[in-house]
Formats: structure tokens, sequence, C-alpha cells
């Protein structure tokens, strides 16, 4: 059983013709309006085409299904507010074909698996609920009403309501995502674990430690009113490309733009609007005045570098840091400044990587500024000492005074388009007792104050069998989490999986005794319940939560929505004993907004203020220096450089998507920006380090990791050299999650270390 739902998770090990060009040093454009219109053509019908370009991300539109960057609070673009990989996000959720009983039954899940996740991904809109029974090879229709029964039956026969773990992907709405917990939380666990616990987790327990909220606290304004925006560890032109329309304001405006990241990307080199017709003629704006390549991990380091230097000056001159904030508002300030003395700049910049020249440059643009905002994203939080990376950033702009202020703060990256808004409304494995104590004060029961799984360890529970239950709410769970061998043992040691989900990934192919699928409305869709068309609400990157109204009717009338499911299921598995109407819920979303303004703080007049065209802020107490901390104050904190060592012929690597990707979800084979075409499974290496170990281009080799004793192997690989640090190489994920162990993880936040694996390379 093990082997064999291993091979399922593991994509297949075939190689497609690579090509490999020069990396563009420009960004968007043309291209981009290209490859948009191009994939809305090839998966979607034209008219649903034309709809969907002028509906999203437009107030009173729908929400795009892809990133979480927050959308202007005035007027939006005529030309269209959204980004080519928006464009083939929607053109995934609404493409022009559907799967139902007749496609399950000619292929089975063996077949299946031997796709590629391109493949998969593209065959189409799951159109009914399916069922693979126990020893079954197909899977076969199953009805609404027998799905959501068998959901119940196996929930009530654990002996134990902690034997089930109930995931959420980041796309859920506020409403599903409030009623989803409330489930969870009635039926007895806290067992929560979502997508956060892989990609921010990090930044948010940094950023509750220091500045009392676990979000960013700059807006799009801010951003435009910067002197200094360093951008850190992320590739905005692939992950968030409506970021760079921001950066192009901060240029305009004045603003200098640092870029520290181990690759050159395109998209922080220079951009050309595709909005503005004048920078498709001229040829766009250059975007980072300095691009630092630092290496792997190394940001401690170059950050401690920083800050020495600016102490070092401060003692000079004086007026460097800001100390009538640092003492009016900041905690630890001493102990912070003794322990950074016991550090030697050398050592710290070449632990970095970074040249003195480069240095130099940024040092001069932070020493002379103080309207700095940092931002970040997976670059920095997976890694063993990602929360000490967040926390470092945060040290240096509170000695420039750059929190609470216009222009300054801290800025987070999200992912996914409601990642944000599903920890606010409560998914979370670790959820504060004030939040639990209002929902027993509204509902009359009392949840458990018993902290829950986190991805990595529902993924142990479930492999050790103390779990026997999986229930996803969206995603694509076996591609998206590490240990891909030893994820996919602990789904198939399950007695029943469930996915909810809109169409067919690789997770479906990996499945416990019993597996169901169960399709949902896209966020494209519209919502028909027995009050009417629904609205629903997500929260963005800046803490605004607008509304979200679909525009096409439903590929499939066996479709229910994220929140019919939750109220189904709900109703089905706790009957007599819940406390609460479930199917009233499903009838109408406004009761749900009701129940999150009683719940959840910031929410008042939920269902009024979301009816404003561009939504509403939450409150956010970093943005106006008001620090919900222990202290009462914001805190410097003590960090360590990370200790990990290479031995002989190691190289440290990092997990990368390519531009047809949108985390596990993957568009196509390109990487335009990095000039690699039809191929995925490559992987990234200096020349100087290929040619020590005698590789060369396109050379096929093998990727093997080693943690704690356990080695790990990623087979067949083309080698591609690239202007990458020495010792440092990047692969795809997930190709190469099979790579990262369970077991390396981010102190305190069990985030994955997903971007410093050690590997040794060897040929094929």
């Amino acid at each position: 059983m093990g082997k064999l739902s291993e091979k399922k998770a593991i994509p297949p090990e075939a190689f497609s013709d690579l090509i490999v060009k020069n990396p563009p040093k420009n960004s968007v454009g043309l291209g981009a309006v290209k490859a948009a219109i191009g994939h809305a053509a090839k998966y979607m019908k034209p008219a649903d085409a034309l709809k969907l370009s002028l509906k999203i991300n437009q107030k009173g539109g729908f929400d795009c299904p892809g990133c979480a960057w927050p959308d202007p609070d005035d007027e939006r673009s005529v030309l269209g507010e959204y980004c080519e990989n928006g464009m083939k996000a929607i053109a995934e959720e609404a493409q022009n074909k559907t799967i139902n009983r007749e496609f399950f039954a000619k292929h089975s899940i063996d077949e299946l698996s031997n796709l590629s996740d391109f493949e998969i991904g593209k065959s189409g809109r799951l159109a009914e609920p399916m069922l693979l029974a126990e020893s079954g090879t197909h899977y076969i229709p199953i009805s609404w009403e027998a799905a959501f029964k068998k959901v119940g039956k196996y929930l009530n026969t654990l002996s134990d309501p902690d034997e089930a773990v109930f995931y959420t992907s980041g796309r859920t709405t506020n409403e599903a995502a409030f009623l989803y917990q409330l489930f969870v939380r009635e039926y007895g666990t806290s067992n929560l674990p979502d997508c956060s616990n892989m990609c921010h987790e990090a930044s948010g327990k940094a950023l509750t430690e220091t500045l009392g909220i676990g979000k960013g606290s700059v807006t799009l304004d801010d951003l435009y009113k910067a002197e200094l925006v360093m951008v850190i560890g992320q590739n905005p032109a692939t992950n968030h490309p409506r970021m760079l329309t921001a950066l192009e304001k901060t240029k305009k405006n004045g603003g200098k733009i640092v870029a520290i990241n181990p690759l050159p990307e395109a998209g922080l080199i220079k951009f050309t609007n595709p909005q503005n017709p004048i920078k498709l003629l001229t040829g766009g704006t250059k975007l980072a005045d300095v691009f630092v390549p630092i290496t792997i991990n190394g940001d401690v380091a170059f950050v401690k570098a920083i800050l020495l230097k600016l102490l070092e000056k401060e003692k000079q001159k004086g007026g460097v840091f800001d100390q009538t904030f640092i003492e009016a508002h900041t905690d630890g300030y001493e102990s912070f400044i003794n322990d950074l003395k016991t550090y030697n700049f050398q050592a710290c910049l070449e632990a970095s990587g970074v040249s003195q020249d480069i240095f130099d440059d940024v040092f001069n643009l932070i020493l002379n500024n103080d309207k700095i905002i940092i931002c970040w994203a997976m670059g920095l939080t997976q890694h063993q000492n990602a929360v000490d990376n967040i926390r470092e950033l945060v040290n240096l702009l509170l000695l420039k005074g750059s929190i609470g202020k216009e222009g300054a703060g801290t800025c987070p990256v999200r992912g996914h388009s409601n990642v944000q808004g599903d920890r606010t409304v409560g998914i979370w494995e670790a959820a504060p007792q004030t939040f639990l104590d209002k929902i027993e004060n509204k509902y009359g029961f009392k949840p458990t104050a018993k902290h829950g799984y986190s991805v990595i360890d529902a993924i142990k529970a479930m492999y050790e069998k103390k779990a026997k239950v999986f229930f996803g709410l969206g995603g694509n769970f076996i591609s998206a989490v590490p240990d891909t061998a030893y994820a996919a043992q602990a789904l198939a040691n399950c007695n029943l999986t469930v996915h909810v989900s809109t169409k067919l990934n690789r997770s479906h192919l990996v499945t416990g005794k019993e597996a169901l699928i169960l399709p949902c409305l896209g966020r494209t869709e519209k919502d028909y319940q027995k009050t009417g068309e629904q609205v629903q609400s997500v929260e963005n990157s800046m803490g605004i939560v607008s509304s979200t109204k679909g525009i096409l009717e439903p590929c499939s009338s066996a479709l229910l929505s994220e929140v019919a499911v939750v109220c189904g299921i709900a109703h089905e598995t706790l009957k007599d004993r819940t406390k609460i109407n479930w199917l009233a819920y499903k009838d109408d979303y406004n009761l749900v907004r009701e129940d999150i303004q009683e719940v959840v703080s910031g929410f008042d007049d939920y269902n009024k203020r979301l009816k404003q065209p561009s939504g509403f802020y939450l409150p956010n107490g970093a943005r106006v220096r008001d620090f919900k901390t222990k202290t009462g104050k914001a805190n410097f904190s003590i960090n360590k450089l990370p200790d990990w060592k290479l031995k002989k012929d190691e190289l440290i690597m990092m997990t990368i998507r390519s531009h047809d990707q949108f985390n596990t979800t993957i568009y196509g084979l390109n990487d335009r920006y990095r000039g690699i075409f039809n191929e995925r499974r490559v992987v990234l290496m200096n020349r100087e380090d290929m040619k020590r170990r005698g590789l060369n281009e396109h050379q096929v080799v093998n990727l093997k990791s080693e943690f704690n004793g356990v080695i790990r192997k990623a087979n067949k690989f083309k080698v591609v050299g690239y202007d990458i640090p020495k010792n440092c190489c990047a692969t795809y994920f997930p190709e190469t999650n099979v790579l990262v162990s369970l077991d390396s993880f981010a102190h305190t936040a069990k985030t994955p270390a997903s971007k410093s694996v050690i590997i040794t390379i060897e040929a094929s």
C-alpha cells in the first residue's frame, strides 16, 4: 500500500523537450498580455473569458482565485484589474470541459497517476460527487445525501474526535471557513491545519511576538509613499504580478527599491505595465535600484551586518536610530544592542555571500531614509530559522522608527487569495482562548482548549494511525506538503479521505481505504440558495475585507457551494446533539456574517460594510503604534545566525515556483522569466559548481538529501547552468518535495524548511 501510494503521489519521472534561453531583463508587457489571452482562448469559452475579464477584482465583481494582493481603494483599471497569472487561474477554474462518471469509469486512479500534474489539472472541472470504495480501482458516482451520510458515519464511529483532521486551503471564503471551524469545534477537536502552516506561519509567529499582530502593517498607499522598499525572498512577477504596479508607483514618487534574492528575477529588474500604452512603447520602468545576490538563508547574516554598521554610525554621530520612537514605543532595546555587539561585521557579511560594494549601496539607502517598507514571502519563511529571519527585519524597522507611520512598515505578501481571512475567522489549530470563549458564549458549547494538529503534526498522526479520517476543504494536500513518500503513506493509512475541490488534482489519487471527491462551485460561478443569489467575502494581504460574487452559471447542476457542503456534513454528523441550525446558514449567508461579527473582532456591521464598493479595513494595532504584545510595546528580539554548514560536494537547495504555476497548480511547462521552456524536472546550478562536479548542461542527474540519518532521493533532473550564488541550487516544487524532511521545519512555527535543503548531486 505504501509504495503504491508513493508512486501515485510523486510526479512521473519523464522529460519533455527542454529548451533554455537567456532570461529576459524585462517583465510583463506584451508577453504577459499574449500569454493571458492565449490561456483564455485555449481553455475557456470566449464569452465566459470576456465576462470574467471585465469583472475580476472589480468593485461588485469577484475576487481573483489566485493571489492575495490587494486591489486599489480608488479607481480600478478599465483595461483589466488582473495579471497574467490571474487570467491563468480563472482559465483553470472556468475551463470549458467537465469530468463526471464517464471520465472516471474510463480512467482508473492508477492510470491517472501516470499523468503529469499539468495534465491532471487540465482534465476538466469536476461535475458530480465521486466515491472510491474500499479496494476499488475507479471512482464511481455517489449522491450528495449518501456522501454526507458516509462522512458522518466515519466521524461518528471514531473513538475520539482528535482522530479526524480537517485541512483548509487559503481559497476558502470567510463564510465557509467560519462555518467549517465552527463545525470542527462543535464536533470536538481543534485539528484545523491549513496552508498558513506551510507558508507564512513563521511571519505570524514573529510579528505577533514583536508587534502584537500576525499581519503586515502597511497599505497600498504606504507603498506609494515609501522612500525605500526592500523586497526580500520574493518573486512578485510570478507569484503576485500586480505588486509590480505598486512598485512602479513607488519609483514614480521618488522611492528606491532593493531586491534581495539568490536569483535575479526579471520582474524586479524592469517592469512594463500593460495597462499603460506609453510604457509599452517606451520599454517600461526599471524597478530595483540595487540587486543583492544573497546566498540561500544568508538573510539574518546580511541584516545583522547592516545593524552593526548602523550601530557604528549611531555611536559616531547619533541621529541614525529613532531614539524618540524607541524610548516611547519599544521594549528590549538594551538587551538587543548588547547581543548585537557580540557579532563581527566581516563574519556576517561573508556568511551572507554579499560583496562589500553591494552591501555599501544597500546600507547607504537604509542609513539615509526613514520611510522603509520591507516585503517578503516564502524565501524567508521556509527555513529552520524562519522566525528569526522575520524578527531581524523587525529589529531593523524598529531602530529606524519605520513602524506605524506613513510609508513605512511590514509587508508579508501572502499567497492564496483568502489565506489571511481564513485565519482571521478561526481556521487555526492554536486559536487564542478569547476566541474560544466567544464561541462558547455565542453557541452554548465549550470548544476544546487543547491545541490541535498543524500540517506537520497531522501528517505524523495519520502515518502513526492516530488520525483516521482526513477532510480537505480545497487545496492539493499531497503536492503541497513536504516529505512526499511519508505523507503518501500517511494518507493511505486513513480509513477515509475527503476532498472538496473544483478540479482533479494529485491528492485525489492518494487515498485512504475509501475516498470521496466533493465538487464545489468556483469563485467565478453564481451561488444560488433558497434566499437568492449569495455574496461571500475575503480578506487580502493588507487586511481589507471585500465582497466576491460569481458571474457565470455553474458548470454543472450537481455542484454545491463550500458553505452548503460544510452545512450538510455538519447537519448529518452532529444531528440532535448540535446547538446550531446549520441548514439556515446554507440558505442565507447574511446569517453567517451576523454571527461572525459577534465572534470575531473588527467585523461590526459586517453585512452593511461589505456593501461598500472597496470593502473595509480590519483593525491593525501595528499600523497605529498600538502594540498588542505582552509588554504593550514593540519588542526587539535576539536572533542567532543559522548554524548549518556544507560538507564537500553538498549544496543548499531551495524549492521555487515556475512562471506557469501558482502554488501547486501547474498552468503550463514554461518558466518564461527564467528562460526555461517545456520542462520542470531541472536543477538550476552555479556554473562553477557544475564544473567542479564535471557536470554538463542538460545532463541528467539524481538528487539526494539526508536528514537525521534518513536518505531521500529525487531522480532524473536536468542540469541548467544559472546565475545563482556558489554552493546553491534551485528546483521546482512539488517535484522535489520528496527531498524535504518532515522533521526539518521552522522552530516554534513548524513551517517546512523547503528553502534550505542540503543535497548532493550525482550523474544518473
